[in-house]
């Protein structure tokens, strides 16, 4: 990427070469990664990028662009090599220590949103659990958007309960979310029930892992993907302890695999504590959400 009289390396030819050589590398998003790896090495925003095309990056730029370049091309993330993600409008800071926040989440958010203005609480503040927060990144967004919520915001792993304690900092949040190191609810004392429980829990099989994208499995946390052989190992678990922290009415929101919703469904027809079953498909039409109310 050395400059020529002929052709320099402007922001455009720069956005073309890296986007054809991500589509070479298998990206399914070519042109939004290098886009955002050059909006970073130039310390500017994405929209930026499309007023500055003829413009020549610095050789400082340059440099720290060609190396995201490389690391990308050999499976690093994105928001790992830029250090956040992007999340109903939102900024987190993730690294390998987290899940990165993926869209589907989102649906989460908005079903929980969605129940916690059906609840009309008006007496006191909502009490919202977020079950393996991993970079907080559904406990902060929901303290953003509910007023005077009172969020417990859990994770067993101390490395991703301090990432999500810097994002709900950096977030002005930390007036609603505390944040519990706990296996689920072994730790949490108060408050004794919950009107709403979240959780993006692990549920991909064993085999399932083996199969996944190197980009996924070589750099982001195993434990917040894998639960056990067919991926609900902690689905499991919560479907049998969440419901005795419930109030009555209520609701468990569980982010699935679209290819163990028939078992979530099978299990939750068997728990007595649970009912009004519903599933929130993703943007693909497929199975993502589950929600379901304390009875």
């Amino acid at each position: 990427m050395s400059d020529t009289k002929e052709e320099p390396w402007t922001v455009l030819r720069l956005l073309e070469w890296t986007t054809n050589f991500f589509k070479s590398r298998g990206s399914e998003s070519p042109r939004l990664d290098a886009e955002v790896l050059l909006a970073h090495a130039r310390d500017c925003a994405r929209i930026e990028l499309y007023t500055a095309f003829s413009e020549v990056p610095t050789e400082e730029q340059r440099v720290a662009f060609r190396e995201m370049i490389r690391r990308r091309g050999e499976g690093t993330p994105v928001a790992q090599l830029v250090g956040y993600r992007e999340f109903y409008s939102l900024r987190f800071r993730v690294d390998e220590n987290v899940l990165i926040p993926r869209p589907e989440t989102e649906h989460l958010v908005i079903e929980a949103l969605d129940v916690a203005k059906a609840m009309k609480i008006s007496d006191r503040p909502i009490r919202i659990a977020d079950v393996g927060t991993g970079s907080g990144a559904i406990a902060i967004t929901l303290a953003k958007n509910i007023k005077d919520a009172e969020i417990t915001a859990i994770d067993l792993s101390e490395a991703a309960l301090k990432i999500a304690t810097w994002n709900a900092e950096h977030l002005n949040a930390t007036d609603s979310v505390r944040f519990v190191h706990s296996d689920l609810f072994e730790s949490v004392a108060e408050p004794a029930t919950f009107d709403i429980i979240c959780s993006n829990p692990p549920y991909v099989s064993e085999s399932e892992y083996e199969q996944l994208d190197p980009t996924v499995r070589d750099h982001e946390p195993r434990e917040a993907l894998v639960a056990g052989i067919d991926g609900m190992d902690i689905i499991k678990r919560l479907l049998e302890t969440a419901p005795e922290r419930l109030e009555i009415g209520g609701r468990l929101i569980i982010e699935i695999s679209p290819m163990i919703a028939e078992l979530c469904e099978e299990l939750v027809e068997v728990t007595p504590t649970l009912g009004d079953l519903r599933f929130i498909k993703d943007l693909s039409g497929q199975r993502r959400i589950v929600s379901m109310a304390r009875v």
